[in-house]
């Protein structure tokens, strides 16, 4: 699946080639020299981008039965995970910069589409990263209830969001360590639960499509996968501060890849085979109960507490991703310099730390299935932009450098994205009329941001970097 690496080593390429490649960006504003990602860090910090572990799967069983849950998570990854990995392991290596989907849409397309891209993008980050604090305290309020009550579980949200912004403040290198640590402790329940119930394990329980009567909820069932399976590109905002990135992102994007597959499949194929229980309690959280069901309640709070775990992991990988966007969007001259200013003490874009940690606050309290299908929908609009630059760069720049390419030619590559361009149109068709008016206007809104920052530039408002490649400006 994955094409040999070619490592580029001519450090200085013929002037056309240099028309169409960018540098790697790093912070010339700072006398800190941030620690680079190495490739351990690097594939926790995809995995938690991407899943956390398997919480969150249960509701798939809920919306359409144990079959169909097991081959949504077996065939997905196939038609959306490989493809949108692959997507981002060619471009992020032939655009090695923190701003990622931005520039290969403004590579693309032009400086609008390269705008809609970060609008879209950066907006389903924030919203699902709002998420995260909310899936944190309902696991903790199985274990402490005085977080269902109003006002414990304002303040939980308010704290637990801003502590752990706080922790993506002190740098990149100290965030993929920490998922390291959060995504052992986090998945280590799962291998108990899953070896545990092999004795247990019925294989008839597999091929059942839900009690009878009950409606398949193929919304729910969508959304599920597609919010537990997306996000693989949001970590091309991180190129720039990837050591050696052309040859470390291929290989932590396969690694992560099979690593998130088995880490959701595994468990979910243990416990369905394992406990013989109404579809209706497969509920967000339902593991926790299938693990005291099969080995104890000691299991059960360690599963609570992995979640809880987890969704800090999922949290601080996205929260990374978003930030690193908005500085490299500055860096590039997308938005003013201002935005890409860093910490003198840890070196990170503590400005885009903070706008995001805001905007994250306030969405919080939407409720969680608004959260995940406005930030699904957001992110669908970016994915067929991004698709669609994908291709057309393979026509417009054939001979742009490519440490790593996907093998396959433009007839390939269109039947490759074809698939997946297809799911997020059913995606976005199924959505809702709340979602549909949060999306359009947040589109709309996009819209006005280009057209000011273009203004702010006529005007000279505020300074605006302009690289060698004038990403951003109007040829």
């Amino acid at each position: 699946m994955v094409a040999e690496i070619q490592p580029t080593t001519d450090p200085k390429p013929p002037a056309a080639a240099a028309t169409t490649s960018l540098p790697v960006t790093t912070a010339a504003t700072s006398t800190v020299t941030a620690k680079k990602l190495t490739l351990i860090p690097l594939i926790f910090l995809i995995y938690f981008e991407v899943a956390g572990g398997p919480y969150g799967e249960e509701p798939a069983v809920l919306a359409a039965g144990p079959l169909l849950a097991i081959l949504g998570f077996l065939i997905f990854p196939f038609i959306w995970s490989v493809p949108e990995a692959l997507i981002t392991a060619e471009l992020s290596t032939a655009y090695p910069g923190n701003g990622g989907f931005v520039i290969w849409a403004d590579r693309a397309f032009g400086p609008f589409a390269g705008s809609m891209m970060g609008t879209w993008k950066w907006l389903s980050g924030v919203i699902n990263i709002a998420s995260f604090p909310v899936l944190c305290i309902d696991y903790l309020q199985n274990l402490f209830p005085v977080l269902a009550s109003r006002w414990p579980r304002h303040v939980g949200l308010i704290v637990s969001t801003v502590c752990l912004s706080f922790l993506n403040y002190t740098g990149l290198a100290i965030v993929g360590y920490a998922a390291v640590a959060l995504g052992v402790v986090s998945l280590a329940p799962f291998a108990i639960l899953s070896v545990a119930a092999i004795p247990k394990i019925r294989p008839h329980r597999w091929i059942s499509l839900g009690d009878k009567g009950v409606k398949k909820d193929w919304n729910l069932f969508f959304n599920t996968l597609f919010w537990n399976l997306n996000f693989w590109d949001s970590v091309s905002t991180l190129a720039g501060e990837v050591d050696d990135p052309r040859k470390t992102f291929p290989l932590g994007l396969f690694v992560a890849v099979i690593f998130t597959c088995l880490a959701y499949l595994i468990p979910l194929i243990a416990a369905t085979g394992a406990v013989s229980v109404p579809q209706g309690d497969w509920q967000q959280g339902f593991m926790a109960v299938v693990a005291e069901m099969i080995v104890g309640k000691w299991l059960k709070i360690w599963i609570e507490l992995g979640a809880a775990l987890s969704a800090m992991g999922l949290f601080e990988a996205q929260m990374s991703s978003c930030a690193y966007q908005v500085e490299g969007m500055a860096e590039i001259g997308f938005l003013p310099k201002f935005f890409a200013v860093r910490s003198k003490w840890f070196n990170t874009p503590w400005l885009a730390i903070l706008i995001a940690t805001l905007i994250t606050l306030g969405v919080s309290y939407l409720q969680f299935d608004v959260i995940v299908a406005s930030a699904n929908f957001l992110y669908s609009l970016g994915m067929l932009l991004e698709f669609a630059a994908f291709v057309w760069l393979r026509r417009k720049l054939p001979e742009l450098k490519r440490p790593y390419k996907v093998p396959l030619n433009i007839a390939g590559l269109i039947v490759m994205c074809l698939v997946p361009s297809a799911f997020l149109v059913v995606i976005m068709a199924i959505a809702t009329k709340t979602v549909y008016l949060i999306s359009g206007v947040m589109t709309a809104g996009g819209i006005l941001w280009y057209f000011l920052m273009r203004l702010c530039k006529a005007k000279k408002w505020f300074a605006f970097n302009r690289d060698g490649n004038e990403i951003g400006e109007d040829e």
